[in-house]
C-alpha cells in the first residue's frame, strides 16, 4: 500500500465532513439507543427506505426502555413492510436484555455489545464507534467492498480465515488519535464512501479520497473486488393462501411458526398446493359449499428465494380452521388487521380486498 493508513484515515475524516452524509436523523447524536436503531434498520435495507420508519419507531418506542416494555406483536406491527423480520423480534429481545441485564444503558465495550441479539461485530464497531469514541473496525457490505478494493485484498472471503484477515486489515486502518472526533467521522465516511462513490458497478473512482491509495483502481479491475466464491443459490416455493373471510367481513389469520419465513408475523393459512387447500376447506368431503374465488397470482422475492403465491379467497361463514395455539389465530376486523403485525405482500393484499 503507498498511502499510509494513517494518511488513509485522514482522508476519509476529512471527505466525509466535507462531502458525506451529514444530516441524517440518527447522525449527529451519541444516544446508543437512537444509533442502534439506525443500525439494525440499515442492514440489508437503503436509507430512504429506513427513514420514515424511523421516526415512527421513535415516536411509538422514544427510548429502550419503552421498547422493551411493548409487546412483540406492536413491534412487529410497526415493522411491517420494512422485511427481514428476524431483525425486528432480535430488537425486541435486545431492548428487553438491555434493561434488565444493563439497567436500560448500552454496554460501551465491542465484546459485550456483540453478544445481544441481532448485533454482531459489524453492528457493535459502529455503535462503539459513533456513541462512545471507540477504535473499532466495522465490516458491512459496503466497508468491506471499498476496502477490499482500495487495499487490493483478492483472498476469497468465503473462507473463514481470509475473513479474519480483513477484519485485522479493517483494525490497522482506524485513527489513531482524537478518537471521540475521528472514529465517528471515519466510520461514517467509510460507509458514505460504500453507499455513493465506490459502488458494486461503476464506481465513481475519480470522486474518491482514497484514489491515489487504491489497488483496485490501479490495476483496473474495481468491480473483481471482493471475492466470495460461496454463493447461495436461489429456489422458488409456490404457496396458497386461504384467505377465509365470514359473512361479518372478518378474516381468519393465524400467527406463523417462531422460525422460518415471515416467523412471529399473522397470515391467512398457507398451503403447498390447490388440493391441500380444497382439503381444509371441506375436510370431510362437502366441497362446493363455499364461494371460493382465486385471486391474481403474484411472486414475492426475498434474499435467496422466490415464493409465488396464490391467494384464494373463500367466502361465507365457516368453522375455524384447527390451529396449535389458538391464542395466535382468530377472525379479524379490517380495523383490527391494519394494526397487526403482517408481511408486506399480505398487508398489501387484505387492503386490496
Amino acid at each position: 500500500m503507498s498511502v499510509p493508513a494513517v494518511q488513509i484515515a485522514a482522508q476519509v475524516v476529512r471527505w466525509q465532513a466535507e462531502h458525506g452524509r451529514n444530516a441524517l436523523p440518527w447522525q449527529n447524536t451519541r444516544d446508543p439507543y437512537r444509533v442502534w436503531l439506525s443500525e439494525i434498520m440499515l442492514q440489508q435495507t437503503q436509507v430512504a427506505t429506513v427513514l420514515d420508519y424511523y421516526a415512527r419507531f421513535l415516536e411509538r418506542f422514544p427510548d429502550v426502555r419503552a421498547l422493551a416494555a411493548a409487546p412483540q406483536d406492536d413491534v412487529l406491527a410497526l415493522w411491517s413492510g420494512l422485511g427481514y423480520y428476524s431483525r425486528a423480534r432480535n430488537l425486541h429481545r435486545c431492548a428487553q436484555i438491555v434493561v434488565s441485564a444493563h439497567g436500560g444503558a448500552f454496554p460501551r465495550t465491542v465484546a459485550e455489545l456483540a453478544v445481544l441479539p441481532g448485533i454482531g461485530r459489524s453492528t457493535a464497531g459502529a455503535i462503539a464507534a459513533f456513541c462512545f469514541g471507540v477504535r473499532a473496525p466495522i465490516l458491512d457490505a459496503n466497508v468491506r467492498r471499498v476496502l477490499t478494493r482500495v487495499l487490493g485484498f483478492g483472498a476469497d472471503l468465503a473462507q473463514a480465515a481470509n475473513e479474519r484477515a480483513l477484519w485485522d486489515l479493517a483494525e490497522a486502518l482506524l485513527p489513531q488519535g482524537d478518537l471521540d472526533r475521528t472514529m465517528p467521522r471515519y466510520t461514517q465516511g467509510l460507509m458514505d464512501l460504500g453507499a455513493g462513490i465506490c459502488l458494486p458497478r461503476n464506481p465513481h473512482c475519480m470522486l474518491c479520497p482514497l484514489q491515489q491509495a487504491c489497488v483496485a483502481r490501479r490495476q483496473g479491475n474495481a468491480e473483481d473486488y471482493p471475492v466470495r466464491t460461496r454463493r447461495l443459490k436461489r429456489s422458488a416455493q409456490a404457496w396458497w393462501l386461504l384467505l377465509r373471510q365470514d359473512d361479518a367481513g372478518r378474516l381468519w389469520l393465524a400467527r406463523r411458526p417462531p422460525a422460518g419465513i415471515w416467523a412471529g408475523l399473522y397470515c391467512p393459512p398457507v398451503y403447498g398446493s390447490r388440493e391441500e387447500l380444497e382439503e381444509a376447506l371441506a375436510p370431510e368431503g362437502a366441497r362446493g359449499a363455499h364461494d371460493t374465488q382465486d385471486l391474481p397470482t403474484f411472486t414475492h422475492v426475498l434474499t435467496h428465494r422466490d415464493l409465488h403465491l396464490h391467494p384464494v379467497l373463500a367466502r361465507g361463514q365457516a368453522p375455524a380452521p384447527s390451529c396449535a395455539e389458538p391464542a395466535a389465530a382468530g377472525w379479524f376486523t379490517p380495523g383490527q388487521w391494519q394494526g397487526m403485525g403482517l408481511p408486506a405482500p399480505v398487508r398489501k393484499l387484505l387492503d386490496a380486498l
